[in-house]
């Protein structure tokens, strides 16, 4: 079943692998020991008698190996009979070329570098994007001032030196962007929370993709539409919307195809600052089926002042993941060359919470 033995030995995640009734086929010595149940103990024993997990995960698994999909379930608690539970990230996913089996990934939450953010880095970026903000207000104001001359030079001169002048003007205009962009994160107004139909959200960044940045792209919508409203603000959603699809637009060759999909997922939820656990079931994905994100970055994406682009500012994801945090939300990337998909997670309106906590009762 495992191609590569050496390799599966040496995953530093906890790792089993499940056939088509739950039951586990194979576990690697990361998964033995976190569990602290022996290869033994666990080969041909159900995965939920095995794996205790706080999240009510059956029935959303089912739906993925149904459809041949991955799931992710981020802060929850994961332990065995044998040792307390630890929260963790999970990322269920078929097996290529196995049939019908599954690979369960365990991430503790200090070992998922790829979907949580490192809280000394995230201080690290607070610091900076203090700094620039501050330095913002210095550099506006000569920045103009040399951006002025610059143009009124350029009135006296022809060719070379005219192209000169084109220049200073050119790169003026794109720092003031750029400052104006560091201005815009570090100034943000807090959200104004309300129900919003996420579909309706989506249509107005797609339109106004569709006619502007993103004209050479194929827009495929692939909505749920029972979904419920979610608790968050319109505007800034809207804004997140377009930060992602003006990402795979930009990413997407003439022709490309950028896919909206939304779905309900009941199982996934989030551990907040106070300890407890919200649920976050409604799901948005943007698919595109660009060259994917530069592997060295892919764990940094949604810190300030990355970006895989050249010339990027490195803001726009990072504004992106603040504005779904701000709202109780969670934003994840998984991304391989000619697939790349952002989802986000985010929390039922009030009213609709409550219905379904009593349809589930």
């Amino acid at each position: 079943m495992i191609r590569d033995l050496a390799l599966w030995n040496s995953l530093p995640l906890p790792a089993l692998l499940l056939c088509d009734d739950d039951t586990i086929i194979e576990s690697n010595p990361a998964a033995e020991t976190f569990l602290n149940l022996s290869s033994k103990a666990l080969t041909g024993a159900s995965v939920w008698d095995k794996v205790m997990i706080d999240a009510e995960l059956e029935e959303a698994f089912a739906r993925a190996r149904a459809q041949k999909s991955s799931l992710f379930i981020n802060d929850v608690d994961v332990g065995s009979g044998e040792r307390p539970p630890v929260t963790c990230n999970i990322q269920i996913a078929p097996l290529e070329g196995g049939e019908d089996t599954m690979l369960m990934l365990i991430a503790p939450r200090e070992m998922a570098s790829r979907m949580t953010q490192n809280i000394s880095s995230s201080k690290a970026a607070k610091s900076a994007i203090g700094m620039a903000e501050m330095l913002t207000h210095e550099i506006k104001n000569p920045l103009a001032g040399i951006t002025g001359a610059a143009q009124l030079l350029s009135m006296g001169l022809k060719g070379s030196d005219l192209e000169l002048t084109d220049l200073i003007v050119a790169e003026g205009r794109r720092i003031v962007k750029l400052l104006e962009q560091v201005e815009q994160f570090g100034n943000l107004r807090p959200p104004l929370l309300r129900p919003v139909n996420i579909h309706d959200i989506l249509d107005r960044a797609r339109q106004s993709a569709s006619v502007g940045f993103g004209a050479h792209m194929y827009f495929l919508e692939d909505y749920d539409p029972s979904l419920p409203r979610v608790y968050a603000d319109g505007d800034q959603l809207l804004q997140v919307f377009l930060n992602l699809l003006k990402n795979a637009s930009e990413a997407g060759a003439h022709g490309g195809t950028i896919r909206l999909h939304t779905f309900y997922e009941a199982s996934l939820r989030r551990r907040m600052p106070d300890g407890s656990l919200a649920r976050l079931p409604v799901q948005v994905e943007i698919i595109d089926d660009g060259p994917g994100l530069p592997p060295d970055i892919a764990s940094d994406i949604f810190e300030p002042f990355v970006s895989g682009r050249e010339n990027g500012t490195g803001l726009g994801l990072a504004l992106v993941s603040k504005l779904i945090g701000d709202v109780g939300g969670w934003i994840s990337v998984d991304s391989v060359p000619g697939r790349t998909v952002f989802r986000i997670s985010l929390p039922l309106a009030p009213a609709e919470a409550a219905a379904a906590e009593t349809e589930s009762d």
